[in-house]
Order: structure tokens, then sequence, then C-alpha cells
């Protein structure tokens, strides 16, 4: 794994936090001009303009670090991903003009998601399969899964969906998730390379099971606030930044596993 391609991931994970405090703060629509803040380059730091603006600049570093990163790589991932980004500046600037519709919030926040995980497919030094390879793994499917759960929660959050089909949706995600790395899990136990990614998909998605409950909870708790409290704040960011950490763990493990190695192979032989 290079560096820089590290360091942009934990970039981009950066980012999808700092979207996350927005939303759970209801700081979302704080600064209402783009891509000036308040008529200005720094508006004043205060109440949601704070993480507003520090949304707004997590997004500019890393876009000009995936910029860099297409420079150097010159592959079609890296490409893919500098264009999932500009992408998502765009939808971001969207959200302001037309005061944050929740379709869009929603599509902003499953970008979000997507560059995640193309920035973590850079970090592992092997070649991408095709697209159908992928879908047919136990692992890629698990990914799937986990993706369209990011969806799920992200309709929640913003007042589209109640909390069941997100609650179906984690036991569906959590199924498939074990089904892929448990198999992986105890035939591979002699290979780290697969060992260390099963592991950790599996700590991540049940942390993650956890999360949303404590976060279900303290929602519940603070229902009467009249503002955001940080105990809820927490568990929700916290909740949605596992929930990355799980997807890239997914797409590693399927890149990696033997089961699409080998189907990636076939595939090139009968080429």
């Amino acid at each position: 794994m290079r560096a820089d391609t590290l360091a942009l991931a934990g970039c981009a994970l950066l980012l999808v936090v700092a979207g996350g405090l927005v939303t759970s703060n209801d700081a979302a629509g704080s600064i209402p001009d783009w891509p000036l803040s308040w008529g200005r380059l720094i508006p004043v730091l205060e109440g949601g303009v704070r993480y507003e603006f520090a949304h707004r600049v997590a997004a500019s570093v890393v876009t000009i670090l995936t910029a860099a990163a297409a420079w150097r790589i010159r592959s079609r991932l890296a490409y893919i991903a500098l264009g999932t980004v500009l992408l998502q500046v765009a939808m971001g600037g969207v959200l302001v003009r037309f005061v944050d519709p929740k379709g869009v919030a929603i599509a902003h926040a499953a970008l979000a998601q997507l560059f995640f995980g193309f920035t973590v497919l850079l970090c592992v030094d092997r070649p991408i399969p095709p697209v159908g390879d992928f879908c047919r793994s136990l692992p890629g499917i698990a990914a799937i899964a986990l993706f369209a759960q990011a969806i799920l929660g992200a309709a929640v959050r913003h007042g589209l969906i109640g909390p069941v089909p997100h609650v179906a949706g984690a036991m569906l995600a959590t199924g498939l998730v074990m089904w892929a790395a448990l198999p992986l899990l105890i035939t591979q136990m002699d290979n780290p390379q697969v060992r260390r990614p099963a592991m950790l998909l599996l700590s991540i998605t049940f942390s993650q099971v956890f999360l949303g409950i404590a976060a279900w909870m303290s929602r519940l708790a603070y229902v009467n606030a009249p503002q955001p409290m940080p105990l809820m704040v927490l568990f929700t960011v916290a909740h949605v930044a596992a929930g990355s950490l799980a997807l890239g763990a997914a797409l590693v493990l399927a890149i990696l596993s033997p089961d699409l190695s080998g189907l990636h192979q076939e595939g090139m032989a009968a080429a």
C-alpha cells in the first residue's frame, strides 16, 4: 500500500465524519451561499457555521489531494474517484442553493461513501476485477449490501424514511457479512491477506450494530432537547464512520479473496 493513497483514504474518512457532524448538529444551511461563505472566504466561525465551514474546507482539501493522486497514478480508478468527489462537491453547492432537498442530500451522502470506497480500492495493490465478477462474489455482495445500508441510514437521518427499513437492512447486511467473511476466516486462517480484512470486517460490522443502537437510544433520550446533544452527535457520527469503514473492509476482502481472484483469472483465461 502506498503512503499517499492511505493518506487520501484517511482524509476521505475525515470528510465523511465532517459531513456527519454537519447533519447531526443540524448545521446544514447555516451558510446560505456557495462557493463563498456569507460573502467571505472565511466567515465568522460561530454556531453551525463552524461545522459547515469545516466541511467545506475538508472537501476542498480532499478534492486537491484526489486530483494530485489521479495525476500521479493515472489509472481509471483514480480518475473515477476524482470525478466522484467533483460531483459530490457540485451536489454540495446544489444543497446550499436549493435549501437542502432531501433527495440530493441523500445522493450527496451516498457519493461520500462511494468516494471513500474508491480511495480504499486505490490502497490495494491489486488490479480491480470486472464488475460482473465482483457482484458474483460473496464479499462483493456484502459490500453492495453495506452500501445500500448506508443509503438507508442517510434517508433516516434526513427524515425521508423511518428507522424500520434501516433496521431490517442492518439485519440483512450483517447476515451477508457473516456469510461472506466467516468461511474465508476459517479456510484462509494461514493467509494474512485474507484473514485480516475478514476479521476487520466482522469486528467493524458488529461494532456498527451496537453504535446504531446507541445512536437511536440517545436520540430517543434527547428527543425533547432544544438542540442536538453531544452524546447523540457522538454516537451518530461514530455510526456513520463505522459504516464507511465496514464498506472499505468489505471491498478489500472482495478484492483479496480467493473466490474473486479465481473468477478474475477464469475470465482472463477465457479472454
